[in-house]
């Protein structure tokens, strides 16, 4: 017994570390989670250098870097401030939203696979886009407004149909994987009544893509994520606890369906908007939490690590897309489609081989 107390305490030591502030307040560090965090947020910065970058007009990483500094020649700031960074923002916006809204789904739903792809969200934006699109043939901002709206539709009634005393893992999986092919439905009847122009951008806007992002996509995106990200970490403990179960969840003092309908919210919000900006990008709400999770050797929801992680894949796909076919020939949406379906498929035959599906 001493023995296993100690390889215990010796686990836990490796694990976290508990850091005393003033006043009383005692937070547990997690080391290898940070070490996680930190070396992803480096690699999101280096390749955000090396896709400003990259283009018609090829740019050295010191000649980036020297321009967002200032002291780039005009021709340099006009096409890394005005072209490039805003598209790059979009990316790491969109990203980490992603990353973080698939997390607060996995961690609620308790499933892997709760994701935003699988639950329909997703499709729901795609949905209220292309009847802005198709219906009233909207600009852009009203495309956005249109997919916000379409999202949170998707979302609450999701909600509605899963409760039942309750919203539990495997029924707002089942409900979600049901709205995501009424929503997939409704997309293709949409595109059938569209003429052919609508049609055509309508195609376009569902690939997922960070073509012709520009400042206007920037500042919706870093207001609600400087609101949401704050608020969604708030709640991470209450997050964690909510694993355990809802009544031992309930015995610690956790307001269990006021946190969850919170999150919730949060993590519609997040995609919604993500897919307002860059279209429906596939699969990356998906992988990254799992990706995070196997890096950070971590149980929890891993909220951070999966932020840092999604912008992380956002760009580097959108990297792989531009250096393999070209500025604007492949849409990021469909490198991380390739991607993610062979991760899924991956995700599957080990949930099956664990006995877990």
């Amino acid at each position: 017994m001493k023995s296993e107390a100690k390889s215990a305490g010796k686990a836990a030591g490796k694990a976290g570390r508990a850091v005393r502030a003033p006043g009383g307040l005692s937070v547990r560090l997690d080391v290898r989670a940070l070490t996680v965090v930190v070396l992803l947020l480096l690699a999101a910065l280096a390749a955000s250098v090396v896709l400003i970058g990259t283009g018609d007009f090829p740019i050295t990483a010191g000649d980036v870097l020297r321009t967002l500094g200032g002291d780039g020649n005009a021709g340099q700031e006009f096409i890394v401030n005005e072209l490039r960074l805003p598209r790059v923002l979009v990316g790491l916006l969109v990203g980490a939203s992603l990353g973080l809204g698939g997390a607060l789904f996995q961690a609620l739903s308790r499933n892997p696979l709760g994701s935003p792809d699988i639950l329909g969200l997703g499709q729901g934006a795609t949905a209220g886009a292309l009847v802005v699109i198709v219906l009233f043939s909207g600009n852009a901002a009203q495309v956005t407004v249109g997919a916000l709206v379409g999202g949170l539709a998707t979302g609450l009634a999701i909600y509605l149909l899963a409760w039942k005393r309750g919203v539990h893992g495997y029924r707002l999986v089942l409900v979600g994987i049901g709205m995501s092919a009424i929503m997939t439905a409704v997309n293709g009847y949409l595109l059938t009544k569209a003429d052919l122009v609508d049609a055509a951008r309508a195609v376009v806007w569902m690939t997922g893509s960070l073509s012709g992002r520009d400042w206007a996509q920037v500042w919706p995106m870093l207001a609600l994520c400087a609101v949401l990200v704050p608020l969604v970490l708030a709640h991470a403990r209450g997050l964690r606890m909510m694993e355990m179960g809802d009544d031992v969840s309930y015995a610690l003092g956790v307001r269990v369906e006021r946190v969850r309908l919170l999150l919730m919210l949060a993590a519609v919000l997040l995609t919604a908007a993500a897919t307002a900006a860059a279209g429906p990008v596939s699969f990356v709400a998906l992988t990254a939490p799992q990706l995070a999770r196997r890096l950070t050797r971590s149980p929890g929801p891993n909220l951070l690590p999966s932020l840092c992680m999604g912008a992380t894949l956002l760009v580097t796909a959108d990297w792989v897309s531009q250096r393999v076919f070209g500025a604007d020939q492949m849409p990021v949406g469909v490198v991380t489609g390739v991607l993610g379906g062979v991760y899924l498929l991956w995700l599957l035959v080990t949930e099956r081989r664990a006995g877990r599906i």
